[in-house]
């Protein structure tokens, strides 16, 4: 055999053997790439994804998109040549599987809080519009969760509205705990509540719900510190003048939650924010709609530009890294509230985009 030729042929083998150990052997990697994106707008799966009712809407035109990131499973194994082919490729990103499930979480447990977290971001989305619409919601703190195997189990419940704790009036999720930790764990603390069932027909009747109860948890102890606990999360839950519902599924984390709250804004205001452009966005919002970043950024823009996205609406924390890689013809303007976004959005509307604030480096 020709001396080149089995110099090729050992070069050929050796570069066989690398790729089948790369394909065996496995790496703590997950990957990301964009997602779909759906217009608030419009609809998905047949359906509006913004339906209001009971108040007076009016027609859209253009796209307000919120965008998403598709990941590998938690229980996906990466090989290192799927790990470098990702690493080179410009479309996508790998990042340590720790990243995206932290503390060995499983899929399951991700899926279910990126659900919660998509349900809480809808329900501030709607206050957030509604008050930069000017429109009054009425507040109130509930209990949000109760821990497995603690002193509430069976006696508070997921939705009860808490009144006060041992006569003191509570205004805020934190004034719970505050008053629980006044005691000492044996100790008797008094609940005023309003059952869930009841406060979950007054909000669907669009009134305050009324009554209560009083209910007596013997505190525990905490196993960190050893303070009072009774094992409960509280939470805030709002009455809205009006119904509000958002109708999309398979879609999680609070992300979206910006995009939601200028599509109720759009829907509600007469005129058309957009002026039929076709805007994209992404952003945490709180209830009284301050932008919060979020994670695969880059992702999302480029996401929105194969969509057809020419405006992304972009958190400020995320505009630095966001501008480091912008897809060619996508302008990414840089919001901190949901008032910044209006007011770009107006100006897009109107084709007045010299004076937009744009992310940079």
């Amino acid at each position: 055999m020709p001396r080149r030729t089995a110099t090729m042929l050992a070069s050929t083998l050796v570069l066989f053997a690398f790729l089948c150990a790369g394909i065996f052997i496995k790496v703590p990697y997950s990957e990301m790439s964009p997602g779909p994106t759906v217009n608030t707008l419009g609809e998905s799966h047949g359906e509006a994804v913004l339906q209001i009712s009971g108040r007076t809407t009016y027609p859209t035109t253009g796209h307000l998109n919120m965008t998403t990131v598709r990941v590998t499973g938690a229980d996906y194994d990466m090989n290192l040549v799927e790990a470098v082919y990702g690493w080179l490729s410009g479309g996508n990103i790998v990042v340590p599987h720790e990243n995206l499930y932290p503390d060995g979480k499983t899929e399951e447990e991700s899926t279910q809080e990126n659900a919660e977290e998509f349900s809480q971001s809808q329900e501030s989305a709607k206050v957030a519009a509604l008050r930069e619409l000017g429109i009054p919601v009425s507040a109130r703190v509930v209990v949000a969760s109760v821990v497995k195997d603690s002193p509430s189990e069976g006696r508070l419940h997921a939705g009860d509205v808490v009144k006060s704790v041992d006569g003191t009036p509570v205004n805020a999720p934190g004034d719970v705990a505050a008053l629980v930790t006044r005691h000492k764990p044996g100790e008797k603390v008094v609940f005023d509540v309003i059952p869930a069932k009841e406060a979950a027909a007054a909000e669907k009747a669009h009134r305050e719900p009324k009554g209560g109860e009083k209910v007596v948890i013997t505190a525990g102890k905490a196993p960190d510190d050893g303070h009072a606990i009774v094992g409960i999360r509280a939470g805030t839950d709002h009455t809205f003048p009006f119904t509000i519902d958002i109708k999309l599924a398979d879609v999680g984390g609070p992300s979206a939650g910006l995009m939601f709250a200028l599509g109720i804004v759009d829907k509600l205001t007469p005129g058309n924010l957009t002026g039929g452009n076709f805007v994209a966005g992404t952003g945490t919002i709180d209830d009284d709609g301050k932008v919060g970043p979020i994670g695969g950024i880059q992702m999302k823009t480029i996401g929105a530009r194969e969509a057809g996205a020419r405006y992304f609406l972009t958190p400020a924390d995320n505009c630095s890294s966001a501008a480091k890689n912008t897809p060619d013809g996508l302008t990414l303007v840089k919001v901190g509230t949901i008032g910044d976004a209006v007011q770009a959005l107006k100006k897009i509307g109107k084709g007045d985009t010299a004076g937009l604030p744009q992310c940079t480096p």
